[in-house]
Order: structure tokens, then C-alpha cells, then sequence
């Protein structure tokens, strides 16, 4: 048996003397030398296509949300990024938001990768080329003066549905004529004096909107220290502060002078429900789950109820008819540290989801936090500033640039997944952390 008896097993190892052995080292690590030739350095020269477009130029340099939220910034000015940037009071139900999409895990399955999965979905019965829909949001044109038209169209030509608020800054009957061929939806304010809010259902059953948007979360606005601070309205109020701002942005205040008078375009032109400020007072601020069958009475079709932020309400809106329920605390922009719709969203499915579609938004900005909402039981996703960003940089271009990064972060995540289409993501693909 070999022994290490007598041997010093701390001595260095003996140097390489030989010099053969030397000589086919040497040879192993050479570098033969030539000179270079054109087609070896080409590769390495070509320069990106040119676009003569600098709203192409600035989208072509966006690969997600985060960079149309920096590049948006930019844009427009300070009082018009506060007002849909910032969230109600101290900011915590916005911040928390946020933090549970950043508590996700993705659990894929390795021997189960795919190479092209399928996006498509469908949307209270209908094809979707993706699970997302384009959430109402007031005062558009305020983000580019193409406002709403420029998202309907963007949405009609992605293939999914886009929501048109009470509060829009284009009407229900332009909107719909820049995507006469979109799956246009209609967000519901009820109003103390109904005939208001028949006369908006009547506008939109006219132009053949789909489905009916009630928010019931919006008795009155939410606090933006922001835009008190600033002196936001429509149009904006002429402080120095606002001044200031709108000197360093001259095109986007050309854009505004030049094109049509900013102003609440869903209600006619001098009605006090399109005064800035008064949407406290006309607004119905007591509803109740019965207002759900009133609109089913007068609409027919779906009716979407948003603002649900607990099963008891989810169990007592479907039980009034509601075609599909929004887990949405407003983007953090009404009830601060109200609940966070992802969070929430596992037990809601759980009470509800046989009976009804279930969505959600709130804080989603990527592929993989629309994965992460189907994964956890939701049939689709609602997007708002996340598409405003892009509304900024491009109008309705940089609208499709949004819709266009979100879909193919999604389909990344599908592959590495293992998950070759929507309904094949699962509770078990997706984790909460602690931390």
C-alpha cells in the first residue's frame, strides 16, 4: 500500500525544468498574428438605422417602462408630472403598491421552456391579443395634446380594449371615431342627477362601446399634496409656479394654444359637471350594489364594477350583476394605505372567480407583473400611467411602444416559464416573498 511516511507534503512543487516540456507550453498559448481584413472589422461598424423621426429617435431608446417613465419626465411640464405621478396623501397605498410586484417570484419549470407562446386571452368573452386594458384616466391631453385618440387608436390596433374616462378631455364621439374598429369601453361616474349619466350611456350604447366601467371608489377625490401645492386645474392655474414650469416647455404649450380648448369633454360645453372642482358636489357619493342593476337596466351589455378592494364587496357587486370586477385601489391615488389589490387578489379568485372575470391593476409597469397577476388568478391587467409615460414621449406611437414592451416582456417571461399560453400560468409559477 503507498504510504506518505517521510515525505514533506508542505515543500512547494518542483519547477518546470524541462525544456521541451517548456517549449509545448509555449506553443499552446501563441497568438498567431495576421492582418486584418475588412469583412472580420464590417460586424463591428455597422451604426444603428437613422431615423429622421427624433419621436422615433427617443422611442427606440425605451426597452421598458422605466425608461418611458425617465424619458417622460422630460416632456411635460413639473405641475402636469406631479398630477400623474404622485399618489393621494403620504404616498404609502402608491409605494405599496409597487413593493408587492417587487416581492414576486417566477417559478419556472426548466424541461418545460417554450419558444413561442401565446398571449392571446379572451375579454369578457371576446379575443384579446393580450390580457391588458388600457385603464380610464382623466385629462389626457394634458400628457400630449392627441390625448385620447392617439391611446383608442394605439389600443384598436393592438388588438385590446381601451376605457375612455367621465373625465376625459375628448369626447365619447371623437374618441370613438379614431377607433371606430376598437373594443372601446366606457368608465362610469354616476352622477347625483342621473339624466347626466343616462345621457353618457346613451352617447356611448350610440358609438358602440362595448362595456360599461363602473368606479365606486371615488365618492370624493383623494388628496394630491402635489397638485394642491401646485395649483393644478383645467385649465392650469397661471401661478408663477406653473409659469415657471411652462416656460421650459414651449412645444408642449404651442401643442396646447394650437389645438383644441382643454376642458371636460364627455359633458357639454359651460355645464357646471365640466367645471374643474366641482366633481365632489355632482358626483353620487353614496352608492350602493343596487346602482350596479341600475346600469344593467339601462345598458345592454357588460358592465365592469372597479374599485373592489375586499370579498365582501367583490361577492355583494357580483351578486348585483356585474359582469367583472377591477382589484384596484386607483393607483394609490385615493384611499391611502388602502388595501394592494395583488395582495388581495388570491382570495377574491377564490370567492368569486367561478362566477366572474376578475382583473386587476394598480401598479403593473412590466411583462412579468402581468404574468405574476395571471399566475395569482387574474384574467387580465388594467395599465394607466404606464401608458401615459409612453402618451408623452410619442403620442400614439410611444402609446404602441408601451403596449409593445409589455407584451414582449411577457412573452420572455412565458418562455423561461415553461408556460406555452395564458391558461397554462399557474399559482404554482408564481410567489409572494416576505421580503
Amino acid at each position: 500500500m503507498p504510504t506518505t511516511e517521510g515525505l514533506d507534503l508542505q515543500a512547494p512543487a518542483p519547477e518546470v525544468t524541462d525544456a521541451r516540456t517548456a517549449a509545448a507550453v509555449a506553443e499552446l498559448v501563441a497568438v498567431t498574428r495576421r492582418r486584418p481584413r475588412w469583412r472580420d472589422l464590417e460586424p463591428f461598424l455597422k451604426a444603428r438605422p437613422f431615423s429622421p423621426s427624433p419621436t422615433r429617435r427617443r422611442l427606440a431608446r425605451c426597452l421598458s417602462v422605466d425608461d418611458l417613465e425617465r424619458m417622460a419626465r422630460r416632456r411635460v411640464p413639473p405641475a402636469v408630472w406631479d398630477y400623474v405621478e404622485s399618489g393621494s396623501d403620504g404616498e404609502h397605498a402608491m409605494v405599496r403598491n409597487r413593493a408587492a410586484f417587487d416581492r414576486v417570484e417566477l417559478r419556472p419549470t426548466a424541461f418545460e421552456q417554450v419558444a413561442r407562446p401565446d398571449v392571446t386571452t379572451t375579454i369578457l368573452g371576446r379575443p384579446a391579443a393580450a390580457p391588458i386594458v388600457l385603464a380610464p384616466t382623466g385629462y389626457t391631453r394634458l400628457s400630449h395634446h392627441t390625448g385620447e385618440r392617439a391611446v383608442a387608436a394605439a389600443a384598436a390596433a393592438a388588438g385590446v380594449p381601451y376605457t375612455l374616462s367621465t373625465y376625459a378631455t375628448t369626447s365619447i364621439t371623437d374618441t370613438a371615431a379614431a377607433a371606430p374598429a376598437g373594443r372601446n369601453w366606457f368608465q362610469v361616474y354616476l352622477m347625483k342627477d342621473r339624466a347626466v349619466s343616462q345621457a353618457h350611456i346613451a352617447e356611448a350604447a350610440e358609438q358602440g362601446y362595448e362595456a360599461l366601467m363602473l368606479t365606486v371608489d371615488t365618492t370624493v377625490s383623494g388628496m394630491k399634496r402635489k397638485d394642491k401645492r401646485n395649483g393644478f386645474a383645467i385649465p392650469p392655474q397661471l401661478t408663477l409656479r406653473t409659469l415657471a414650469g411652462l416656460a421650459r416647455h414651449p412645444g408642449w404649450v404651442a401643442n396646447i394654444l394650437t389645438t383644441d380648448p382643454l376642458r371636460f369633454a364627455t359633458f357639454p360645453e359651460g355645464s357646471p359637471y365640466g367645471r374643474w372642482g366641482m366633481s365632489n358636489e355632482l358626483r353620487e357619493q353614496a352608492l350602493r350594489p343596487s346602482d350596479i342593476g341600475w346600469l344593467k337596466e339601462r345598458w345592454h351589455g357588460p358592465v365592469v364594477v372597479k374599485g373592489i378592494l375586499s370579498v365582501a364587496d367583490a361577492r355583494a357587486a357580483v351578486d348585483a350583476g356585474a359582469d367583472a370586477l377591477v382589484l384596484s385601489n386607483h393607483g394609490g391615488r385615493q384611499l391611502d394605505r388602502a388595501p394592494v389589490p395583488l395582495e388581495l387578489l388570491p382570495e377574491v379568485v377564490d370567492a368569486v372567480g367561478d362566477r366572474t372575470e376578475v382583473y386587476l391593476d394598480s401598479g403593473v409597469r412590466s411583462g412579468g407583473d402581468i404574468v405574476a397577476a395571471l399566475g395569482l388568478g387574474a384574467r387580465g391587467v388594467l395599465v394607466g400611467r404606464a401608458y401615459l409615460y409612453g402618451l408623452m414621449v410619442g403620442g400614439q406611437r410611444g402609446v404602441s411602444t408601451t403596449l409593445d414592451l409589455l407584451v414582449d416582456e411577457m412573452r420572455r417571461a412565458m418562455c423561461l416559464l415553461g408556460t406555452p399560453d395564458v391558461a397554462s400560468i399557474r399559482p404554482e409559477h408564481v410567489r409572494l416573498r416576505s421580503s
